[in-house]
């Protein structure tokens, strides 16, 4: 019936962490998308898919169309947005992370040759805020996909599953994650034998790992992270069958869309015999813009070869050109274990690592591997300083600010600078999950920390790079890491021999053979455990066993770069003289106000006094920054008189400010809150003995005086007399005014 809503449920069994109930819904909203689906979560967290498609395809592009959107709004978290128009504007980090994580899966999953524009939107309608919604918009836009009628092989399935207590657990909550070991997203499909295919991860070790280990909970090695990914296989099986049995109910018939293959045969067939030996010798010059070179010379050699028998195929000889190359690339590979800069499997291009690589910043490092080339640059400041989140998430604050950028030229390209892209965003959010676990904490090192990665020079896994040239930077400017972090890229070729496949997995892949594999994967860690995991494959599955290897393999590559790092740093520097000194000091919670004052006015004073800068923290610690450690030390010292004071007692001696002057004399501050009263009579000392006519005339408002207390009355009020000479006169002084 039209418009009848359908429903299905997945219930996933986390044993003793009790279940979670993912069900899928259609029919009752946003009718008249394509295909439209709301996943919800325990019923308490609710995203809406929608996926519609262009009537017409884009012939004139050589690429998918495909755009994933994620739509937060506040209103899911009972919030109103804090930005001046009150209203979302541009996706937060955390959403564009999730059309990331969203395109991933899908995009191989739709039919080779599709140039209609397809788009998927997921808008988070409602949202438990002990709830991650990441995953939950992953089955939603696999579920509106599939009931579109498109050309798609799914469903997908997406979980998130923690290491917590030994236990991998699905649907993790945030207070949950508080205890995990491990943390990571799995994506993948169900194949026609039953088994799941592996798309795409996303892991990582949490900011608590280092501290759970030590309290004898299991470290995340690659062992470990396979069996994580062997644990999320039956929870997609479930999102899958849930998702399979919506679409029987409400799943559109698949529609007739034109393909527009890259190629046709002839044009492979014509160009393998004009160009092969030729372009199989190109592909074994070792240096990269040596090698384009002479492949662009070898594509034009093939143009001018075939254009007279395929006029008007332009587009198809290019294309049929890469296919050849990523052939050819591939053979070689499995046949001869030659890479196309003539390395072996296993080798890592030349390594290089320097710190203090420019001058006045706080921390850097250079990291070169081969021609990838990356600047890492480490900015310590207060606290204050730390992004402040307006986001569905309960997290406020982030500390640590990881920012990545790769310029056109790193590539030898002209192109767009300016703000950051989706990739930009994901590679520094990658960089960012790999340092986070081994970061000190707020207590032990209380800085804000912005660490940015420059990509000066590009050939492979710059992401990775950032991870090595981060750690050096951040040991250069003093941040006393609990382990250093390297990181690697991998990959991995199959064949099928004679009935039977061929895996080969390369360390430390280039651009080229990053396009041109069957899978990816970077994976970070310290010289114990990984650190953050990202993961994609074409692949219908990867034996566990290959997997196993390839982990292994990516961890001896991460083990050697690690010794070449510490060649350059091996413990944090001094800090830089041009980064803020900060000091902490703790006081009373009850005396926060007295700290503040009335409307700012006296840690405004405090501030301007010393030239520090001060951040008060609800549960009374106070954090004080300044370039100078004597700046900080009298920021210090004035709050400690007023929040943790010690009585002024008769005898001692201050440099006080007149704060007020009267008829009978002038009143001196000697501690915040503490005045005393120098008499008239006293002034008197300071004028050389002359008659006073005029207090003003003597001590005006904000001079400094050197005065000690005489006396203090019962009511605490201080009498003061001023220091002229030295002790001696001054004590002279008080015994003059006993015997009065």
């Amino acid at each position: 019936m039209e418009n009848e809503t359908h429903y299905a449920e997945a219930v996933i069994d986390n044993g003793s962490f009790g279940t979670r109930t993912i069900r899928f819904e259609t029919g009752r909203l946003a009718r008249q998308a394509a295909g439209s689906a709301v996943a919800y979560l325990d019923d308490d967290t609710m995203v809406l898919s929608a996926t519609t498609a262009s009537k017409n395809p884009k012939d004139q592009l050589d690429f998918f169309p495909l755009t994933v959107d994620v739509e937060e709004r506040q209103y899911a978290a009972g919030k109103i947005p804090g930005s001046f128009f009150r209203r979302e504007g541009r996706p937060s980090e955390d959403a564009i992370l999730t059309c990331r994580l969203i395109d991933r899966p899908l995009r191989p999953s739709f039919k080779k040759g599709l140039r209609n524009e397809i788009q998927v939107v997921a808008t988070i309608m409602a949202l438990n805020p002990d709830h991650l919604y990441d995953v939950v918009a992953i089955n939603a836009a696999s579920a509106s996909t599939q009931l579109a009628g498109l050309p798609f092989s799914g469903p997908i399935g997406g979980v998130r599953v923690a290491l917590i207590n030994g236990q991998w657990v699905a649907f993790p909550t945030h207070t949950e994650l508080e205890d995990a070991v491990f943390d990571m997203v799995v994506a993948g499909r169900v194949l026609e034998d039953g088994d799941v295919a592996i798309m795409m991860v996303e892991a990582e070790a949490t900011d608590k790992t280092i501290q759970l280990i030590a309290g004898g909970a299991e470290a995340p090695t690659e062992e470990v992270v396979a069996a994580g990914l062997d644990a999320a296989k039956p929870f997609i099986k479930v999102l899958v069958k849930a998702q399979a049995d919506l679409a029987a109910k409400a799943a559109k018939p698949t529609g007739e869309f034109p393909v527009f293959l890259d190629y046709q045969d002839d044009v492979l067939e014509a160009l393998t015999a004009a160009v092969k030996d030729e372009l199989s010798q190109a592909l074994t010059i070792a240096g990269k813009q040596d090698r384009e070179a002479e492949l662009d010379r070898v594509k034009g050699l093939a143009a001018e070869k075939l254009l007279p028998q395929f006029e008007g195929r332009e587009k198809e000889i290019s294309a049929a050109y890469r296919s050849l190359t990523k052939s050819l690339v591939r053979e070689r590979v499995i046949k001869d274990k030659v890479r196309i800069d003539g390395r072996g499997v296993t080798d890592i291009r030349t390594l290089a690592a320097e710190v203090e690589a420019i001058p006045r910043v706080h921390g850097s490092a250079l990291f070169e591997r081969g021609e990838t080339q990356i600047l890492g640059v480490t900015t310590l400041n207060m606290l204050r300083m730390e992004q402040q989140l307006d986001t569905l998430s309960p997290v406020t604050r982030k500390r640590y600010m990881h920012n990545y950028n790769f310029p056109p030229y790193s590539v030898g390209e002209t192109g767009r600078v300016g703000s950051p892209k989706r990739r930009e965003i994901g590679h520094g959010a990658l960089a960012e999950r790999a340092i986070l676990p081994v970061l000190p904490s707020r207590e032990d090192f209380p800085y804000a920390i912005r660490q940015v990665s420059e990509a000066l020079g590009s050939n492979g896994s710059t992401s990775m790079g950032s991870v090595c040239a981060s750690t050096m930077s951040l040991l250069n400017a003093g941040v006393p890491l609990k382990a250093p972090v390297a990181g690697i890229a991998m990959g991995l070729i199959s064949q099928e021999i004679k009935g039977e496949t061929h895996y080969v997995a390369l360390t430390d892949i280039l651009g080229a053979e990053d396009a041109f594999g069957d899978m990816d994967f970077k994976v970070a860690g310290t010289k114990e455990f990984v650190t953050a995991l990202q993961l994609d494959t074409k692949l219908d599955g990867i034996p566990a066993s290959v997997l196993a290897a390839a982990l292994k393999q990516a961890r001896d590559a991460r083990l050697h770069i690690l010794d070449v790092m510490m060649e350059a740093i091996d413990t944090p520097d001094e800090m830089s003289p041009n980064a803020p000194r900060i000091i902490t000091v703790k006081i009373p919670v009850d005396k926060i106000g007295e700290v503040i004052g009335p409307k700012g006015k006296m840690i405004n004073q405090i501030q301007e006094d010393t030239g520090a800068d001060i951040t008060i923290e609800d549960d009374g610690t106070i954090y004080i920054g300044a370039q100078q450690g004597s700046q900080a030390e009298a920021a210090r010292a004035t709050i400690n008189s007023i929040a943790n004071p010690t009585m002024p007692e008769v005898g001692e001696r201050y440099l006080g400010t007149v704060v007020k002057t009267t008829t009978f004399g002038a009143f001196v501050s000697l501690l915040p809150g503490k005045d005393g009263l120098l008499h008239i009579s006293q002034i008197r000392k300071l004028a050389g003995g002359k008659r006073v006519e005029n207090v003003e005339d003597v001590v005006a408002v904000g001079a400094k005086v050197q005065v000690e207390i005489a006396e203090i009355d019962s009511r605490g009020k201080l009498s003061l007399i001023p220091v002229i000479e030295g002790e001696e006169n001054a004590e002279d002084d008080k015994k003059d005014d006993g015997d009065k």
